[in-house]
């Protein structure tokens, strides 16, 4: 717990003036606390057995003078110390979520949706809870306890020995069932971004469910994940709420040694008033309340620390790209590959890519399934690192670059398009300021004014979710849309025009055509259509390239790509 403390303390330190107020919330709280213990000794003597008749008057304003003192406190730790919880949490969330995205893809793609999203939602929200509410608790328990315990020490030493000499012996069990529950909160989290992956993976495929008649095969599939969640839980259950009836028990006793020893000191040695023996028996009762909050906060605590440390595991993680210093400003001109080999595990992806492609050329790639096309691509977003050799760009390592300035004179298209919950045009130009004159001009490119003019509201059309107001091909015109609207140096397609048909595709490559005219373009296809005019095709299998040439050249000097012709037009 020291150790999570001590990553928190940057965070907790920015809020002084918030916890002085906590402070005083909570000192509020205490003495109001103690006051109404001590309240009882004037009410016993001067009232009911000295009979002063003012205090009919005086016991009762006291006793609503100190419920409002108590329920001020109250409110001010409550207010400030949410205010707390909540704002470090808001800022955790875009710490985690900054993270995450930053991460190289390898990362993204071994970490499953569900996972991640667990981790900064419901994860994060165990934190919230732990900061705004158990810390507090914690803090104020532990105060009220210590002045309770002193107020009933100066009160009767003695019998004060006799009401708290159990309270140690609790103290190792609390704290064993503090590390199990610990190890509980562990696998329920870790089962609860089970149970957020499989619904991510019903939501996310609700079309194939449907299509295929199979929504109880998957509700059979949650239902196993989500039974196993209630297990999980429900032992951290049975076993967390151990300690309040334990306490409840340990209070029980300690208030009869109270009761039995106070009494003979009142009745028999005639050593204690009533008054004294009733404000020290209202304390003793009241110093049991905070010491079990405090025994069940610890086991809540163990919950928040499991979540803290699998946040703190992903906060911790350094990505496999290391960024450069070098900023790209100019234009992508130039794109070498020298003796380049990516390997996974024992398999390379791509081996021996040795190529150079200028400004103003058009480079397709084909080739089976498998064959390093995507890979080739992915290389020239860092996505991945070459495990050999070196790519430039314009003769620079494209290590030594940031990947920001690279990124923006790259522009992609690939095979998924992505659609956000946004207007039209700001996905045409998603991540950059709406200029609409721009916007309806990379639509025009993309041939995608028709159906935009039909729409609606036109281009300030909200999309819903996957785009699933548009067909497959308006999707893939606002993507191409939105990688023209880049205006970048370097264009990647990656089957960007599979979903459309021949007259649409034949139409956007001609205005594609004068478009990428002073720009470097790549383009994976399997239409002969789409990639006979290329400047460029580079034949790959298993990671290499097995043939280079234009269309003509190809058909007369490689079988690969003689049969890979024949497939295109079939």
């Amino acid at each position: 717990m020291k150790e999570i403390f001590k990553r928190y303390w940057p965070y907790l330190k920015d809020y002084k003036l918030q916890y002085f107020l906590v402070l005083i919330g909570i000192i509020f709280t205490v003495s109001a606390t103690v006051a109404t213990a001590y309240i009882m000794k004037p009410l016993m003597d001067d009232m009911f057995i000295a009979k002063k008749v003012e205090m009919l008057t005086l016991i009762p304003l006291a006793l609503i003078g100190i419920y409002l003192f108590k329920s001020s406190g109250r409110y001010i730790q409550s207010v400030f110390m949410n205010y707390i919880g909540q704002h470090i949490i808001a800022r955790f969330r875009e710490k985690l979520l900054a993270k995450i995205i930053s991460l190289d893809m390898e990362f993204l793609y071994l970490n499953r949706s569900g996972e991640l999203i667990s981790r900064v939602t419901n994860d994060i929200e165990r934190i919230r809870y732990f900061v705004s509410n158990m810390l507090p608790e914690l803090f104020r328990e532990t105060l009220t306890a210590i002045a309770l315990i002193a107020f009933i020490i100066y009160l009767n030493p003695m019998l004060a020995f006799y009401a708290l000499v159990v309270l140690p012996i609790v103290i190792y069990p609390i704290i064993i069932i503090g590390k199990k529950l610990k190890k509980y909160s562990l696998r329920s989290q870790e089962k609860n971004a089970d149970v957020v992956t499989r619904l991510t993976e019903v939501f996310n495929n609700s079309e194939i469910i449907k299509a295929n008649a199979t929504e109880k095969f998957e509700m059979k599939r949650f239902s196993v994940q989500n039974w196993q969640f209630f297990k999980i839980n429900m032992k951290a259950v049975y076993v967390g709420d151990i300690v309040s009836p334990m306490m409840e028990i340990v209070g029980a006793i300690g208030l009869a040694a109270v009761i039995f020893i106070g009494g003979r000191e009142v009745l028999i040695h005639n050593t204690m008033s009533v008054g004294e023996f009733t404000a020290f028996l209202t304390a003793v009762g009241q110093v049991f309340q905070p010491i079990r909050r405090i025994g069940s906060i610890y086991s809540k605590i163990q919950d928040a620390l499991a979540a803290s440390e699998r946040v703190f595991e992903v906060l911790d993680m350094e990505s496999k790209i290391v960024d450069g210093e070098k900023f790209l400003d100019n234009d992508i001109t130039k794109i070498e590959f020298k003796n380049v080999k990516l390997k996974y595990e024992d398999t390379y992806a791509l081996n021996d890519i040795n190529l150079e492609i200028k400004q103003g050329e058009n480079i397709a790639l084909v080739g089976d399934s498998g064959g390093g096309k995507s890979t080739f691509i992915n290389m020239l977003l860092r996505f991945y690192d070459v495990s050999e050799g070196n790519i430039l760009i314009n003769g620079t390592n494209i290590k030594e670059f940031t990947q920001n300035s690279l990124k923006h004179h790259i522009s992609l298209v690939s095979q998924r398009i992505y659609i956000f919950q946004d207007s039209l045009a700001a996905n045409v130009a998603y991540g950059q300021e709406i200029d609409e004159v721009k916007v309806l001009e990379a639509l025009q490119l993309a041939d995608a004014s028709g159906f935009v003019k039909e729409l609606e509201d036109g281009i300030h059309t909200k999309m819903e979710e996957f785009g699933a107001n548009l067909s497959g091909g308006q999707r893939q015109r606002v993507a191409i849309a939105r990688a023209i609207y880049k205006h970048s140096s370097l264009l990647l397609f990656d089957e960007a025009t599979s979903a459309l048909d021949n007259e649409s595709e034949k139409r956007i490559q001609n205005a594609l055509d004068e478009y990428t005219k002073d720009k470097i373009t790549i383009t994976i296809a399997h239409r002969l259509s789409t990639i006979k005019h290329a400047n460029k095709i580079l034949v790959m299998q298993r990671g290499k390239i097995v043939a280079s040439g234009n269309h003509e050249e190809l058909l007369e000097s490689s079988e690969i790509y003689q049969k890979l012709s024949g497939q295109f037009e079939k």
